[in-house]
C-alpha cells in the first residue's frame, strides 16, 4: 500500500508540475464543464444538441408528410447525443478516477499518519532502550572499577595468612599485656609492702634515736649529780 500511495503521489506531482493552471485558466475550464466546451474554437456541444433536438421537436409537430425529414433528424439528434455523450463518459470515468485516486490518498494519509505514531511509539521505546543502556554500562563501568581495585588487591591466601599472623602477633601481645600487668601488680604489692617496712623502721628508728636521747639524757644528769657529790665531798674533807 505505501509503493502503491508512493506511486499515485509521484503520478499526482508529475500532473501538478504539468499542469499549473492559472486563476483565469480556472473560471475557463469551470465555463468549458458548464458548457461541455472542448475547443476554444466552434458552437458549444450542449447548444449544438439543443439547436438538433430543437429542429427534431418542430419538424414532428408540423402536419405535413415529413418522415423522412424526421427520421434524418431524429439520427441526427442521436448522433449529436452520443458525441455529447463520450465527453460525459470520459469526464465520469475521471471523476471516478479522482474518487479513486481521493481514496488512494486518504488510505496513504491514514498510513503515513499511523507510521507516525508508531515512529513515534518507537522512538519513545528506542529512548527508555537509551536509558537502560546508559544506566546498564554505567553498572558495568562500576563493576569494572571495583574488579580493578580487587585485582589490585593481593590474593586471599596471602590476606589470610597476614590476618592469622595478625592474630597471633595480637595475642602475644595480650599475653606480653597480661603478664605485664600481674607483674605490675606483683611490684605495686612489693612496694607498698617495703613502704610499710621502710615506714615501721623509720619509726623504730625514731623510737631508738628518743630512747637513747632519753638515756643520753640520763646519764648527763647521773653524771652531773656525781660530779656534785664528788666536790661536796672533797670541801668537807678540806674542812676537816
Amino acid at each position: 500500500m505505501l509503493v502503491k500511495g508512493r506511486k499515485v503521489a509521484g503520478r499526482g506531482e508529475a500532473i501538478a508540475a504539468h499542469y499549473a493552471f492559472g486563476p483565469e485558466d480556472d473560471i475557463i475550464i469551470k465555463h468549458r464543464l458548464l458548457t461541455r466546451t472542448t475547443t476554444t474554437r466552434g458552437e458549444p456541444p450542449l447548444k449544438k444538441l439543443q439547436k438538433k433536438f430543437t429542429s427534431f421537436t418542430l419538424e414532428i409537430e408540423k402536419d405535413a408528410d415529413n418522415y423522412s425529414d424526421c427520421e434524418r433528424l431524429s439520427k441526427a439528434f442521436l448522433q449529436e447525443m452520443t458525441t455529447f455523450e463520450i465527453p460525459l463518459l470520459k469526464s465520469k470515468a475521471v471523476i471516478d478516477a479522482n474518487l479513486r485516486e481521493k481514496e488512494n490518498f486518504t488510505e496513504l494519509k491514514d498510513d503515513i499518519n499511523r507510521m507516525i505514531l508508531q515512529a513515534q511509539a518507537d522512538i519513545e521505546d528506542l529512548k527508555k532502550q537509551l536509558e537502560e543502556s546508559k544506566i546498564e554500562r554505567q553498572h558495568k563501568e562500576e563493576c569494572e572499577a571495583i574488579r580493578r581495585l580487587i585485582a589490585m588487591q593481593p590474593p586471599r591466601s596471602e590476606t589470610e595468612k597476614i590476618i592469622s599472623e595478625l592474630e597471633n602477633e595480637i595475642a602475644a601481645l595480650e599475653a606480653e599485656n597480661t603478664a605485664g600487668s600481674r607483674t605490675l601488680e606483683l611490684r605495686k604489692k612489693q612496694f607498698a609492702l617495703l613502704l610499710h617496712v621502710v615506714d615501721e623502721l623509720q619509726n623504730t628508728i625514731e623510737e631508738d634515736q628518743k630512747n637513747l636521747i632519753e638515756e643520753m639524757r640520763s646519764l648527763t644528769e647521773e653524771h652531773k649529780n656525781g660530779m656534785e657529790d664528788g666536790v661536796g665531798v672533797s670541801e668537807a674533807m678540806a674542812v676537816d
